[in-house]
């Protein structure tokens, strides 16, 4: 390897700029309850992909179509209408050129969060200039882990806690480690989360990122979807007490406190800074840093936490730097725990401003990126905000973190490398690196 490298730094390899990347546009469909009564019960899960790649390039008519580099979209389920490549089917189907690549991601949870930080990697390294990220799950066509066939050695071998392929029991596992984080805390969190997004979605917040899709149901006709279907508005503590506790008998965790199951998809597109400038692109976030990390999975639910530090460490910052934090609530004690962690309070009006999973919902691998666009949102309307994070638990015990930086910000034009100051890598600082 070492020979390699300097062989080329002899032959003169060339130089390689390490470019910022930056978040352009994102959107999504409403979310939609899984099962035969849910909005998108006998819709395909490729057709709503397809529904935010198209939306997303006409709000961005500055964008030609063949500027795309690459079409990155995330399943938890790649078979049937989740399967095939979903990337370059989705591309097909969505009338980019046929020159316009693309390929599928599975990370569960994570899986558009890990389409967007794959790509940028790719933009970062000069590979692309521009590319759509993002991620669909229809629960409806294709349950959790339907399909699966779990390798016996996880059980045989003890390689995992049997808790770990249930992530209702891994959530009360992370009870057990924070004996703090009671059942009352998490029902009061969940209550807080319903109320914030019904107030994001009344004051035309959250309106703004959605996709009308056009439903056919047999004996009902059409349908034009236009608002999320999961949420509960009004929801109270009272309510969510009355619940049973499916995973353990007198648990503390319910269906109130969890998010549901769900179908929808989330795109988004990204580019290079010069790609954006040159193109006329907005740019509506810059991307500072990425982490993932692995834990325990029987406590999967705890994967943000070294996520986060990860990601912070690689950007030389610190939590209290962090102005807005987009948590995805697979489960209010997961949230919480995090909070717990790192000093934050339960209400801290940092966390979640517009509400979380818990009240919109969590269709799996769609998720990330409707994180990044209400982040985005946030930062448009609060200017004094520097940076913000999205961060997630990922199944199977991860965690994925991503820093973001605020345009918007005073301070921002002054960490945008000029060409004169950009990064670069080449045979010989790789060769040092390796040493």
């Amino acid at each position: 390897m070492s020979t390699a490298r300097n062989s080329g730094e002899r032959s003169g390899a060339p130089a390689r700029t390490v470019r910022d990347v930056v978040f352009v546009d994102g959107l999504r469909t409403p979310f939609g309850r899984a099962g035969e009564k849910g909005i998108y019960a006998g819709t395909r899960a490729d057709d709503l992909i397809v529904k935010c790649i198209r939306e997303l390039l006409r709000r961005n008519p500055s964008l030609p179509p063949e500027r795309v580099d690459e079409v990155a979209i995330a399943a938890t389920t790649q078979t049937g209408d989740q399967g095939l490549t979903l990337g370059r089917t989705a591309a097909l189907l969505a009338g980019l050129p046929r020159t316009v690549p693309g390929f599928a991601i599975d990370r569960m949870c994570a899986g558009a969060m890990t389409a967007v930080t794959a790509t940028a990697g790719g933009i970062g390294f000069g590979a692309y200039d521009v590319v759509i990220a993002g991620g669909v799950e229809h629960m409806g066509n294709h349950p959790m882990g339907s399909g699966a066939d779990p390798n016996p050695r996880f059980m045989s071998e003890r390689l995992v806690d049997p808790a770990a392929l249930n992530m209702g029991n891994t959530a009360e596992n992370l009870h057990d480690r924070f004996p703090s984080i009671t059942k009352d805390r998490t029902d009061a969190y969940a209550v807080a989360s319903q109320s914030k997004f019904d107030a994001a979605r009344r004051n035309g917040r959250i309106q703004p990122d959605l996709v009308p899709v056009a439903t056919l149901k047999p004996g009902q006709g059409w349908s034009l979807n236009t608002v999320d279907e999961p949420p509960r508005p009004g929801t109270t503590v009272e309510d969510l007490a009355a619940l049973r506790t499916p995973f353990r008998p007198h648990g503390r965790v319910t269906a109130g406190n969890a998010a549901g199951l769900n179908d929808g998809a989330t795109a988004a597109i990204l580019a290079s800074s010069d790609a954006a400038a040159e193109l006329g692109l907005p740019v509506r976030m810059r991307l500072v840093s990425y982490a993932y990390a692995g834990v325990e999975p029987e406590v999967m639910g705890i994967g943000p936490v070294p996520a986060t530090e990860k990601a912070l460490k690689n950007a030389g910052l610190s939590i209290d730097e962090i102005g807005l934090f987009e948590i995805n609530e697979a489960f209010a004690v997961q949230v919480l725990s995090f909070l717990e962690h790192f000093g934050i309070a339960d209400d801290d009006s940092r966390v979640n401003r517009y509400g979380g999973a818990i009240a919109v919902g969590h269709p799996l691998a769609s998720s990330g990126v409707r994180l990044m666009n209400q982040l985005a949102r946030q930062f448009e309307e609060d200017h004094s905000v520097r940076y913000g994070i999205t961060t997630m638990c990922v199944g199977l015990g991860m965690g994925a973190t991503v820093i973001w930086e605020n345009p918007h910000h005073a301070d921002y034009s002054r960490t945008l490398p000029g060409p004169s100051e950009a990064r670069t890598i080449n045979a010989e600082t790789v060769s040092e690196g390796a040493a």
